[in-house]
Order: C-alpha cells, then structure tokens, then sequence
C-alpha cells in the first residue's frame, strides 16, 4: 500500500474557475482534501507502478488549484475494496474509490449520482452496456472507469516445441486439452495456467460457465449454482487439474502470479485480459491472443470485467469531486492510463479513435467484443458480497475433498440471502 498526499487538481472541465464555486477553497483559504482509494494494476515484480502514474496525474493539477489536496492509497486489486469498506466503518470514508463493485454503497445512499460529479458531455460518452452496468434500479452510480475483455494468450514457442501450429490455437475445450497434453508431453510444468485464486476467481469462474452456456446471473436472479456451471467446473476439475495439467493448487494461484510466469515462457496458455499483452511485450517473446475457447457446442461468449470509479456524499465535496474527475475522464488523461496499463477504454470517443488511428491494431477485435460482451451483475447491491465469496470458495471446488456442485451449491445459497437484502433495503 502506497500513500501520499498532493497539493492541486485542475478540474478539466470547461467553465468558470473553482474559485467562489460551491465547496471549494479561495487561495489562502485552508484547502479541501480529497480522499481515494485507487486500485493497483502493476504487476508482481512492481513493474509500471499505479502510484507512479496518479502521482504525476495529480501534480499537474496543484499550480491551478492549491486549493484541493487529494491524498491517494493505491491497494491491490481485492484488498482496495477491502480498504473502502473498513474506512466507511471507522467513520473515515472517501471521497472516491476506484474499485470493482459500487452498488452497495449506491443502496444505501452513499454515493453521488454520476450525473452531479459529471459534466453531461462525459457522462454521454460512456460505451453503452458499461453505463447501463452501472446503473441502480435505473439511476447511474457507478462510472466506468477501464475495462478488459478474456481472451486465451498462449506461447508460440512452446506450441511449436509441443509439435503445435503457433498458428492454430484451440477453440474448443477438446483442442484446449488436446494442446494441454501435447504441452505436457515436451515438458512444459504448467501447459494451462487456472487462476482460482482469490485475486480474481470470479473472472475465471465466469469466464469458463459463460464459454458452457451458464454464467453468475440470469435475469434479475443469481445462477452461481446452474447445471452449467457444475458442469464447466467439473470439467476444469477432470480434464486439466485432475489431469495434472495446471498448477498443483488452482485455489492459491492468482492470476498476476500467473502471468509473470507466462511472461517467463514457463506457461503454455492462460485467460487473461489486454492489460497481459504490456506485460508480455516488455518481454519480447512470440505469443498468440484468441477468443476463450467454449465447451464445442455453444456459440462463444465474451467475459468482461470493468473497474468502476465511485463519489462519496460524506464529506460533501461535490465540487471538488466534480473538478476532479472532470479531469481524470479527459482523454488524454485516459487514454494514458489505459495505454500504461494495456486496458480497453470505456469512452465511444477513445474506442473510435483507436479503431480509426491506434497504433496497436491487436485491440481493435477486443473493442468490438466490448459491445456485446458479458459484464457481472455488478447493479446488484449484494453483488461486492457476493463476489467476494466466490473469489474466496470457488477455487476450493477443485479440492479433493469438495466438489463443484456443492461448492457453487453453498455459493447460492449465500448470494441468495444476501440478495434479499437488496429487496429490504
């Protein structure tokens, strides 16, 4: 965890100064600080740091406005929700929060509607599923702030050592396990990477019942436990661990420790989203990116998980809130982050001017993907509970001692009764 407190923000927006605006401090006034929590997207080894780049974001700022001090804790992905939760209960919460679910805090009135933090002309910029996402009970709380789409890297090299065509790689789950033994077979230790770790299991998870036909949620109701669910992580279960071709323990094994080995040549194939081909480049290895493959019978289907960026009310910084993100969603603030970090933009404007102009013509699939991908229930006011339990039990269906079935089973029945929390409240 990284903390430091800067002097400054310019807002970005146009219009008149802050200064003498609702909320905001007049030079020689004492300034107004804003508090985030902020998720991490570098990798194990500390490379292209999250720190570094709002550091640099927000001393740009201070020579414009030394009225608005923002003070930054960059968290691990999981742990930066974690961090929000335990400020709100201490009586300490931010101002923002950059993390994966919002609609908790949404249902209990915490939050800002996007509409007051945002100008109109950002708030209609938004890639359509992703503002519709993050909406509660038809009102948008939740502004998205990158996004990434599953996709299958596999490792040219080790193909071809494997007597594989680099290529060809596999679109169904019987050409996945097909090149998983081939792989095993020329020595590779782990020919598919399975991140079930607590880090991001539910993106794996969902990524392997989307590609059966299942997924989380189907309507308005949760799903974890549908047949096709059981049936694609029995499938994991018999086919690559009991098969012994992952790693030993899925259920400890994120997917940032994964892709650092992939990166190393010691993975033969691994799910993972754009932000692995930055990391994959600084390594100058051949690799291959394709769509995830599915169960044969069904039509393939996308996962896409967004981050999404969130405006407390208790502080009542709404104008410096707004200055703020004003800034943050200018595009070329953001369209330097998510070139930093090798993520999919969530503005129509940023996605037309890569398709029309971007140097990396290897995104431009993933960005058509976006618009028909599958995205969580994340407008489920339970759904930050929820996924924090499948994060933490669904790897454990892989255990000898469990089963799929049961695990997803007990995984229902909690999101159930959390989700008749949504109703109550």
């Amino acid at each position: 965890m990284n903390r430091r407190g800067f002097m400054g923000i310019a807002a970005g927006l146009a219009g008149p100064a802050l200064w003498g605006s609702a909320g905001c401090s007049a030079p020689g006034d004492h300034p107004t600080v804003l508090k985030m929590i902020a998720t991490d997207f570098s990798d194990l080894e500390g490379n292209n740091p999250t720190q570094v780049y709002w550091d640099a974001l927000i001393q740009k700022f201070e020579r414009e406005h030394p009225g608005i001090t923002v003070d930054v804790e960059v968290h691990s992905r999981g742990s930066a929700e974690e961090a929000v939760a335990e400020l709100i209960r201490q009586g300490e919460t931010p101002d923002i929060a950059q993390i994966g679910s919002f609609a908790q805090y949404a249902a209990a009135g915490q939050l800002y509607t996007a509409d007051r933090v945002l100008s109109v002309p950002t708030e209609a910029d938004f890639i359509s599923p992703l503002a519709k996402a993050g909406t509660v009970r038809h009102v948008q709380y939740g502004m998205p702030f990158v996004a990434g789409i599953q996709m299958l890297f596999y490792n040219k090299r080790l193909f071809a050592k494997a007597g594989l065509d680099p290529d060809s790689p596999p679109s169904t789950w019987r050409e996945l396990r097909q090149a998983a033994d081939a792989l095993a077979a020329a020595g590779i230790t782990i020919p598919f990477g399975l991140p079930l770790g607590e880090e991001d299991a539910h993106v794996e998870a969902m990524t392997w019942m989307l590609n059966n036909g299942g997924g989380i949620a189907e309507y308005d109701d949760y799903a974890i436990d549908a047949p096709a669910n059981v049936q694609a992580l029995n499938w994991l279960r018999v086919n690559l661990v009991g098969a012994g071709l992952t790693t030993a323990n899925p259920a400890i094994a994120d997917r940032q420790q994964l892709f650092d080995l992939f990166t190393r040549g010691e993975v033969g194939m691994v799910n993972g989203s754009s932000t692995l081909m930055g990391q994959a480049d600084r390594r100058k290895f051949d690799y291959g990116v394709a769509p995830t493959p599915s169960n044969g019978r069904r039509v393939h289907r996308s996962m896409s998980d967004a981050q999404w960026i969130m405006a407390f009310k208790a502080n009542g910084n709404r104008e410096e809130i707004r200055a703020f993100l004003g800034y943050v969603y200018q595009a070329e603030n953001h369209d330097r982050f998510v070139d930093r970090y090798g993520l999919l933009p969530v503005t129509t404007s940023a996605t037309q001017r890569i398709l029309a102009h971007g140097k990396d013509k290897r995104i431009r699939p993933l960005l058509r993907e976006l618009e028909t991908a599958e995205l969580f229930p994340v407008g489920k006011p339970s759904w930050g509970l929820v996924s924090r339990d499948i994060r933490r039990s669904v790897g454990g269906s892989m255990m000898a001692d469990t089963s799929p079935s049961s695990v997803l089973r007990r995984l229902q029945y909690e999101a159930v009764q959390a989700s008749l929390q949504d109703t109550q409240n």
